[in-house]
């Protein structure tokens, strides 16, 4: 991906100011290293790409509808609007990602050229996504560590009671630790590993033709010892004992 320094979607001046602050509010984030940043994208540009973010109904999507996940996703950058890939060009540079190793402590991160399993998500009423880990390794680069994920939302007048709320759980499964709702130009950061627990479990209850809208990038580390683990579902404690099965 190209950098340009005409790009100014996210102000890098703002979050490296606060740096300092935003890396110890993250190291201390339970029940895994996380942050929630508000107003990240320039406040044009979020409106911008809300707005050019495709339909449901546009045949670009993949449909990823199963027991585990029924959502909408679409990684071909070559297929965005340019508002959208202004987005991941700005946060896939060095800058940003000099950024993203400053705060999340993790040195050398490498952003996906090739978006796999991000890019654009979109869940429609009675979409989810049950809670899982991450698949590990990039699909391309079997030494590359998947480390860390960012997810910027993109939902005006957003309900709690609509749910889409990203739960991050302890590493036992026993209680949901944080519940982060996603609301219009709000980025959560985390670190992802084996043991990182998280998704959106409950079926969404939205309006019809509202949809839950994100853009999701993926960052890695080379490692000659990466460990490679597909993406792990767990159950909810109170699941049934077919829903533990399948």
């Amino acid at each position: 991906m190209t950098e340009s320094s005409a790009l100014k979607t996210v102000d890098m001046q703002r979050l490296k100011a606060a740096l300092s602050s935003l890396r110890a509010e993250y190291a201390q984030k339970k029940p895994f290293p996380h942050i929630v940043l508000e107003d990240f994208l320039e406040r044009p540009h979020a409106e911008q790409a809300m707005v050019d973010f495709p339909g449901a109904d546009s045949d670009q999507w993949l449909h990823y509808k199963h027991f585990n996940e029924n959502k909408l996703g679409q990684s071909k950058l070559e297929l965005m609007p340019d508002s959208i890939a202004q987005v991941i060009r700005e946060c896939s540079s060095a800058e940003f990602c000099a950024f993203l190793s400053e705060l999340t402590g993790i040195p050398n991160l490498i952003p996906d050229p090739d978006l796999d399993g991000g890019g654009l998500h979109q869940s429609a009423r009675g979409g989810f996504l049950r809670v899982h880990t991450d698949f590990t390794t990039h699909p391309k680069h079997p030494t590359w560590q998947r480390r860390v994920n960012l997810l910027v939302y993109l939902n005006k007048d957003w309900l709690d009671s609509y749910g889409g709320h990203l739960e991050l759980w302890d590493v036992d499964m026993q209680s949901c630790q944080a519940k982060i709702a996603p609301t219009f130009n709000r980025c959560t950061i985390f670190t992802t590993g084996t043991d990182t627990f998280h998704g959106l479990p409950h079926p969404l209850t939205c309006p019809e033709g509202m949809t839950r809208k994100s853009i999701a990038l993926y960052y890695f580390t080379e490692s000659s010892g990466a460990v490679s683990q597909s993406t792990y579902y767990k159950p909810l404690p109170e699941d049934s004992g077919i829903k533990r099965l399948l």
